[in-house]
């Protein structure tokens, strides 16, 4: 049977209405077509992964910026910083120089008053009837090679400060017409500020012009006394 439609509004609004776009029917016809767990995890799974690419490699990005800023940074300081110890290493040789220097300086200034002092005391308690042959140094002392300036540094500072040096030992062979005026003369030189241990190693008799004298010799120590004792004096030259 044929049937006539004889409303033509009709076809018109009912083809209007099929021709329209739906949302919500989309949505709809795609969860009823993904019906698969696996599936949606396995999407779920990919974008989460895409994600965490991402996210790391923003992080290593920005790390790897801060890390080549830091080096250059470290790098100029490095070098800074080599100028520096240069100059100091420079500035350490050159006062360990002067050290040294100071330290001979100083050796031979605190030495070289010791016989003069000496030979002042002798004399001053040298008594009556009593003379002298000889004065001389009781120990040679023999002065230890030298060493580089690296191995010297190193085996001082290995072995710590070095030890006071012995003071300077002297021997005195003289003659005496009175065993009396020996004792006297051993207690004056004892009693001086700049001698110390005296000590007879020897005592006999001998002839002298056909006369019975009594040879002795005596060894004494130099003795360095406290600053309180010596006396310093200006010294004045005239000039014409």
């Amino acid at each position: 049977m044929i049937e006539i439609n004889l409303l033509p509004g009709a076809a018109r609004k009912a083809k209007g209405r099929g021709a329209g776009f739906s949302l919500a029917g989309v949505v709809g016809d795609a969860q009823s077509s993904i019906k698969d767990p696996f599936l949606i995890a396995a999407v779920a799974s990919v974008l989460l992964a895409v994600g965490t690419v991402a996210g790391m490699h923003l992080t290593q990005a920005s790390t790897t910026s801060t890390l080549a800023s830091r080096e250059e940074r470290a790098v100029a300081d490095s070098s800074r910083f080599a100028a520096v110890l240069r100059q100091r290493r420079s500035a350490e040789a050159k006062r360990d120089s002067v050290q040294r220097q100071l330290e001979v300086i100083r050796s031979i200034d605190s030495d070289r008053f010791v016989w003069p002092h000496v030979m002042d005391e002798v004399s001053r308690a040298l008594p009556p009837y009593t003379w002298l042959k000889s004065l001389a140094v009781a120990v040679s002392q023999v002065a230890p090679q030298s060493a580089p300036p690296a191995a010297a540094d190193s085996a001082a500072k290995a072995q710590g400060p070095a030890p006071a040096p012995e003071p300077a030992r002297f021997r005195l062979v003289g003659n005496t017409v009175d065993i009396q005026a020996l004792t006297r003369f051993m207690k004056l030189l004892e009693s001086s500020p700049f001698i110390q241990n005296v000590q007879l190693a020897r005592s006999e008799m001998a002839l002298v012009d056909g006369k019975e004298v009594t040879e002795f010799t005596l060894e004494a120590q130099y003795e360095r006394p406290d600053s309180s004792v010596i006396m310093t004096a200006p010294v004045s030259l005239s000039v014409r």
